[in-house]
């Protein structure tokens, strides 16, 4: 997973372009930009993480704004968490991101997902997504676990142990299963269950 800085108008653009070709749903692109709440909490967040990374007097108007992309929007990211290119955060209500949360490339999240923590300490607390990885509907991924490249989270699954690279987890707690071969990249991997 490298994070290349990308000027934000080229991040914003590929954010629109991936909800676009993520969702069936979606017709034109000016639809997209003008209602997906999870394109306006994701493009918020990516103001908010400059500011954030800008020094230490923007981290207060950093936080104000993701406050208000999470009233805006019903999802929560905070300023510090580092969210990788093309990611699509379908329907976005209830989704939370913790501020150590790391997530990859070409991302898919559905909403109520949660990137969360497991303990109040200080340092990495919340979880490392790699790329390609599908997250369902209502997942809760909970610690400085990792997710490896292509793995799926199926829909409410708890996720509180790594899960390897291609793998899809279910369950609560989440069990591992070997990758099925034929997976839609795009379903919900509860469907393999």
């Amino acid at each position: 997973m490298h994070h290349s800085p990308v000027p934000l108008r080229d991040l914003l653009r590929e954010d629109l372009e991936a909800a676009r070709r993520g969702d069936p749903a979606a017709r034109t692109s000016l639809e997209v930009a003008l209602g997906y709440p999870g394109v306006h909490a994701l493009w918020l967040h990516r103001i908010a993480h400059r500011m954030w990374h800008a020094g230490p007097v923007l981290k207060l108007p950093a936080r104000l704004l993701s406050q208000a992309a999470r009233a805006f929007t019903g999802v929560e990211i905070h300023p510090g968490a580092v969210l990788g290119r093309r990611l699509f955060i379908d329907h976005g209500m209830g989704v939370v991101i913790g501020e150590t949360a790391v997530v990859g490339e070409d991302v898919v999240m559905f909403h109520g997902t949660t990137l969360g923590g497991r303990s109040m300490t200080h340092g990495k607390r919340h979880p490392t997504v790699g790329d390609r990885v599908v997250i369902g509907a209502g997942a809760k991924v909970l610690g400085p676990v990792v997710i490896g490249d292509g793995a799926r989270i199926g829909a409410n699954a708890v996720i509180v142990k790594d899960v390897p690279a291609g793998a899809v987890a279910v369950g609560v707690p989440g069990a591992v299963r070997t990758r099925v071969s034929g997976i839609d990249p795009h379903a919900d991997p509860a469907l393999y269950i």
